[in-house]
């Protein structure tokens, strides 16, 4: 375990779109909202945040490999990379951290391909549904994991 008082917030594809993106589905707070609540949550715990946002998943690859340096944990909403995505998963076992899934939805309320996560098993926490207090609620669960 890392010694590192930061966390990893990774939000997958479309997440840059929140607040206007299916409001029906999604909420109508913002990517900042979530960031923001990500950095308050983990403040209260004594921990701070690096947060990443893209479309690209190399992109999401690259900075959980540098997670490996400098954080104790990753908070992941993959997007729609959660049903796609054995390279994030590998990226993710790859460097070893705690890592807490998140969906503002109820995926399994959703379509059949929803349903499947290439990363549920290999998460320590696995939110779905909580839209945005979900993110909290995992901060919180690796906070104290990581004790």
């Amino acid at each position: 375990m890392s010694t590192s008082k930061r966390l990893l917030l990774v939000n997958g594809p479309n997440l840059n779109l929140l607040g206007t993106r299916e409001p029906d589905v999604y909420g109508h707070d913002t990517l900042a909202d979530v960031e923001a609540l990500v950095a308050s949550t983990a403040a209260e715990a004594g921990l701070d945040v690096r947060a990443v946002q893209s479309n690209h998943e190399g992109v999401l690859i690259d900075a959980i490999h540098a997670a490996r340096e400098d954080c104790a944990g990753i908070v992941i909403n993959p997007g729609a990379f959660t049903h796609t995505s054995i390279a994030l998963r590998d990226a993710l076992l790859a460097v070893g951290l705690p890592v807490a899934e998140v969906h503002l939805s109820n995926v399994h309320a959703r379509e059949p391909f929803r349903h499947h996560s290439y990363v549920s098993d290999i998460a320590s926490c696995v939110v779905v549904g909580a839209g945005v207090h979900g993110y909290a609620f995992a901060v919180q669960q690796l906070a104290r994991q990581l004790g």
